[in-house]
């Protein structure tokens, strides 16, 4: 099993990393999450323009037809920002779902529009009782009119407030929840940003918003959560993969940090105390980086146990980034907590994507389920 990457994703992750240091400084990072820029602007364009939001679409839907590997590479160096926006939920959840469990017509409607960013999706699951379980979703779907009516409201969606269109998880009847088509301008959908140390998300609210019967993503299927339980290990896999990029900008600032900054004569870096942080962020480095490999690598060919690997991929990184994070601020101290230096914006990511598609329990549940533990 060799999990380096070959010559072409090398080149891939040369070109997206210049994108993100030329259209995404830290600088522009900074006002985006200060508020004073948006997150959709110019440098989103630039890289909707490179058709990266394809990757995982296949070519003959207007996509790249990209491997999952050669998508983490992509999603990898798009953490080293980290860069903002929905690229994760329009070009990864949204496109695997509908992939998953749209029909052929669905799918020809919507994925060349998501892969040249024409429209953008985000995906509403979460609520009140928040988890990544259909016994979770409580928003209900009735029949009416040969349409639905969705009432309910969702919470912690990410990137709502940038969307187009929304995938909705609701209640259809006991024991089955469809994913539903809602553009995000209709009538009785609410979208509100929550505000705090979180980036991007919202809360969605559904007052009885009329959507017609293709609106449900393959009604004659009835596919609904399975569809998304099918999507969600490959999904986890990429979220790993951009907190490892994450982690890897906080390994790279955190080290240059030791070798430069200089007390008693001397850089700090040479203080038994700091390597020890600086190690502590390698290991957990070491530890997402090659079990989001592996589980990448796992899901392309077709292994048996490649969902137990993603799931293991998202435990590890989840927690990796979340502690390499406070390590660095063990290292940083003070310079740390100023917004302008940019540390805190891989904090405050580590802290927003902690929860997202499940947490680290949530997932080590599901690797015991996988392994029949």
């Amino acid at each position: 099993m060799d999990l380096s990457l070959n010559e072409q994703q090398l080149m891939l992750q040369s070109s997206v990393r210049g994108l993100v240091d030329r259209e995404f400084p830290k600088a522009e990072l900074v006002d985006v999450d200060a508020g004073r820029a948006p997150i959709t602007g110019a440098a989103w364009a630039s890289l909707v323009s490179t058709g990266l939001l394809g990757s995982l679409i296949p070519e003959e839907l207007g996509g790249a037809g990209g491997s999952l590997m050669d998508t983490g590479v992509v999603f990898e160096e798009l953490g080293r920002g980290p860069v903002p926006g929905p690229h994760f939920s329009t070009a990864v959840l949204a496109a695997l779902t509908i992939l998953e469990g749209g029909t052929p017509e669905q799918q020809r409607a919507l994925l060349p529009a998501i892969a040249d960013g024409t429209r953008v999706f985000a995906v509403a699951v979460t609520e009140e009782d928040y988890g990544w379980s259909p016994e979770q979703v409580h928003t209900t779907a009735r029949a009416t009119g040969g349409g639905y009516l969705l009432s309910g409201t969702k919470l912690f969606v990410h990137d709502a407030a940038d969307a187009s269109d929304l995938v909705v998880a609701a209640r259809l009847q006991p024991g089955h929840v469809g994913l539903f088509l809602v553009e995000a301008k209709a009538v009785g959908v609410a979208i509100r940003p929550i505000a705090g140390f979180a980036t991007g998300l919202t809360e969605v609210r559904l007052d009885d918003v009329r959507v017609d019967g293709d609106a449900l993503l393959d009604p004659g299927a009835q596919v609904g959560w399975a569809a998304l339980d099918r999507v969600l290990p490959r999904a986890a896999a990429l979220l790993a993969a951009y907190q490892v990029g994450g982690l890897a900008r906080v390994f790279d600032v955190s080290l240059a940090y030791s070798q430069t900054r200089r007390q008693f004569q001397q850089p700090i870096g040479r203080f038994q105390r700091v390597q020890d942080h600086v190690i502590d962020i390698v290991n957990d480095l070491d530890a997402a980086r090659w079990t989001t490999y592996e589980a990448l690598w796992k899901l392309d060919t077709g292994k048996d146990d490649a969902a137990a690997a993603a799931h293991m991929a998202a435990a590890v990184a989840s927690e990796a980034y979340y502690l390499g994070c406070n390590s660095a601020h063990d290292v940083h101290a003070g310079v740390g907590i100023m917004r302008e230096y940019g540390l805190t914006l891989h904090t405050k990511m580590s802290r927003t994507l902690y929860h997202y598609l499940g947490d680290p329990r949530h997932h080590r549940r599901k690797l015991a389920l996988a392994l029949a533990l």
